[in-house]
This record gives C-alpha cells, sequence and structure tokens, in this order.
C-alpha cells in the first residue's frame, strides 16, 4: 500500500475550504514584496525582532515592533482597518506568531509572513539597515531600501 495513500486525500471541495482557509492566516515574501512595490496602503508590516535585529536589517517599509512590547497600551494609537503583517527571523523563530497572537488578542487583523526575513533574502527583496523603516526602491527590488 502507499505510504502516501495510508490516509486518503481530501475531497476537491475539502481541499479548496482548507487552502483557502489557510491563506487568510499566512502571505509569502513574494506576495508582500508586490503589495509593498505598489505601496499597499491597506498594510503594515511589523518586524516582531529586537531592536538590534531590526536595526541590522529589516524589509523595506517595515517598522519595529518587537512582540515583547505589544500590548494594549502599545497599539493605542494603531489603525484598526488595516491588516498587519508580523515576520521574526524565519520558520525556527516564533516572534511572529507571538506578535500575531498578541495582536489578534488586542482586535487586529493579523498575517504572518512565511519563513521571515530568511525568506525575504532568499527571494532577493530589498533589505533596509538602521532605525528607519525605509522605502521601496523606485528601481527595482536588487537596488535595496535608500534609507
Amino acid at each position: 500500500m502507499s505510504t502516501v495513500l495510508h490516509y486518503p486525500a481530501a475531497r476537491a471541495e475539502e481541499s479548496y475550504a482548507y487552502l483557502q482557509h489557510k491563506l487568510r492566516y499566512y502571505t509569502d515574501a513574494w506576495d508582500l514584496a508586490e503589495d509593498l512595490a505598489r505601496g499597499e496602503a491597506a498594510i503594515v508590516v511589523f518586524d516582531a525582532r529586537s531592536p538590534e535585529h531590526y536595526a541590522a536589517g529589516h524589509i523595506c517599509g517595515a517598522h519595529s515592533f518587537p512582540h515583547r512590547t505589544i500590548s494594549a497600551h502599545s497599539t493605542a494609537a494603531l489603525d484598526r482597518s488595516k491588516v498587519y503583517i508580523t515576520y521574526c527571523d524565519g520558520i525556527g523563530c516564533n516572534g511572529s506568531t507571538k506578535a500575531a497572537l498578541k495582536l489578534a488578542a488586542l482586535g487586529f487583523q493579523v498575517k504572518e509572513l512565511i519563513g521571515g526575513l530568511d525568506f525575504w533574502k532568499r527571494d532577493g527583496h530589498p533589505l533596509a539597515g538602521g532605525t528607519a523603516a525605509g522605502e521601496w526602491p523606485q528601481h527595482g527590488a536588487a537596488a535595496g531600501c535608500g534609507c
């Protein structure tokens, strides 16, 4: 008997519903880069790592918001109509999950970036350094962030 088919595959309509549901919680580096390049105003990107890690390199336009600092007080001025994308180092880090959990508990819409900064870099998307969020480069992803 097939090891793969030991557990039967879901029916097509079950797979469709599950996968559509799953995409409500996650985004990937490519989709996020496209939205940032277009200046999508409905999303805000939060780097959930420490300020030191953020300063060493972060996604262009991302704001430093370490997961340990997220509270009702620290989020009071955030726009509740936005969708907040959280990320950390990568699949070995759960900072983005902790940040998303805290934000969701406070009533914000959230998605996590699959693979975090690791997958972002693997795809060759631009990075910014220092404490400023930076802006998306005007001349392609390889140009860097001009901050």
